[in-house]
């Protein structure tokens, strides 16, 4: 872990807000969920303001869990609405730390993040709302971030999370696993959450790193915890379960060692990760339970395609084409539209490939996604059109994604110059 005070306050955010928020909540109840995310802010804060000066303290999430704890107590002490339960909120909060396990044989019973998430994801909320709630809250995802995932501008995911916060206020909802009739529909919304979290840390769309380790094992985590309990347990958590260990066994070979991007048809397989890969295709059979198929068995079914093939060459393209089509009919979304096109390439030729990207270019959901204009221009690049595809890529440049994608893109464009 890294000793830098700003780069381990950033570590620590991701690691531990979502335990310190759940931990808080379940102390003062899903009203006060501002005031628990300000304690918790303000704990990051201090740390921020004090470790340059004062050194970083031998145990920095303990010390963290210590001023939230510190700041909780003076919120009792100075706010008369806590009057009445202010004794057995003080007690709790001196008993009980972020992550404290409750008895119980069933694993989503024991774990204060999944109680969060399934708290965000409220049936009374709207779906998106929820999902991007759970982000914030527990996994500590900046509006900027929530609004990539969404292709949605920050002024809607802003005001969402407000109306969300407000209703969830009005509602008094307790800090528990709702009964088994109302478990069932916000299991849809947690697994959608689970599944972006683990999207922002495969390919994380901004900053100076493209795969965030810390992401992808969270949401394998939750994932896993959810395919295992009792009460949650489903054939499409399976399925996600294996859809994440399958990518997460790739991880190590996306980037070489600068710290470059390398394609899936250049990574060394030897790389990728023998026991996740033995864990998500274990998820895979037991995912096959059951009469419906849902968009993470065709995901799922995608990556173990890849992961099957034992070199490029023998990527099955054109099976994987067809799951792509299965996928479109049941999310028929800009981005699997545009995930298919890579599948439209390898079958059928780039002019193919470019007829299927080009009514893509209006999607309003796509204006600000880089992958878009990239894809155009390697497409434009196998065909030889290389002013074109110089265009692309330089328009690729100018949307958000992260520096090894900015390099990814500069190399390109060099190449094309050498070309040239």
């Amino acid at each position: 872990m890294t000793t830098d005070p700003k780069g381990l306050v950033d570590h620590l955010f991701r690691e531990r807000s979502g335990q310190m928020v759940a931990w808080l909540t379940r102390v003062f109840g899903a009203a006060y969920l501002d005031l628990v995310e300000e304690v918790v802010q303000d704990a990051l804060l201090k740390a921020l303001q004090q470790w340059p000066y004062s050194g970083v303290p031998s145990n920095p999430a303990g010390w963290l869990c210590q001023v939230a704890r510190n700041g909780a107590l003076d919120v009792l002490r100075r706010d008369s609405a806590f009057r009445s339960r202010a004794p057995a909120i003080a007690a709790e909060l001196t008993r009980s730390t972020p992550g404290t396990m409750n008895e119980s044989p069933d694993p989503v019973f024991e774990d204060d993040e999944l109680k969060m998430i399934f708290l965000c994801c409220h049936p009374a909320l709207p779906m998106d709302t929820r999902v991007a709630l759970s982000l914030k809250t527990v996994s500590g995802f900046s509006v900027q971030e929530i609004g990539r995932a969404f292709l949605t501008s920050d002024a809607t995911i802003a005001q969402r999370l407000v109306r969300a916060k407000r209703r969830l206020r009005e509602l008094d909802v307790p800090f528990d696993l709702p009964s088994a009739e109302d478990l069932s529909p916000r299991l849809d919304a947690v697994l959608e959450v689970i599944y972006l979290l683990f999207n922002e840390g495969y390919a994380s769309r901004g900053g100076d790193e493209l795969v965030r380790a810390d992401l992808c094992f969270e949401a394998l985590r939750l994932a896993r915890l959810v395919a295992r309990s009792a009460r949650t347990e489903s054939p499409a958590a399976h399925a996600l379960a294996a859809l994440i260990a399958l990518q997460a066994a790739r991880r190590r070979a996306r980037l070489d060692d600068r710290g470059e991007i390398v394609l899936l048809e250049e990574q060394d397989r030897s790389r990728w990760d023998a026991g996740l890969t033995a864990l998500g295709f274990a998820h895979l059979e037991r995912s096959a339970a059951g009469s419906v198929m849902t968009a993470y068995h065709v995901q799922a079914a995608i990556a173990a395609a890849h992961t099957s093939a034992s070199s490029p060459a023998d990527t099955p393209w054109r099976d994987i084409l067809r799951l792509y089509d299965d996928l479109a009919v049941l999310n028929p979304s800009p981005l699997v539209r545009l995930n298919r096109i890579v599948a439209v390439w390898k079958v059928h030729g780039s002019e193919a490939a470019l007829t299927d990207l080009r009514p893509l270019e209006a999607e309003p959901a796509l204006q600000s996604y880089y992958l878009l204009p990239a894809l155009k221009g390697r497409l434009l690049a196998s065909i030889g059109d290389q002013g074109a595809a110089r265009h692309a890529f330089e328009m690729a440049l100018a949307l958000p994604c992260s520096e090894p994608e900015q390099r990814f893109l500069e190399k390109q464009l060099k190449e094309l110059g050498a070309r040239s």
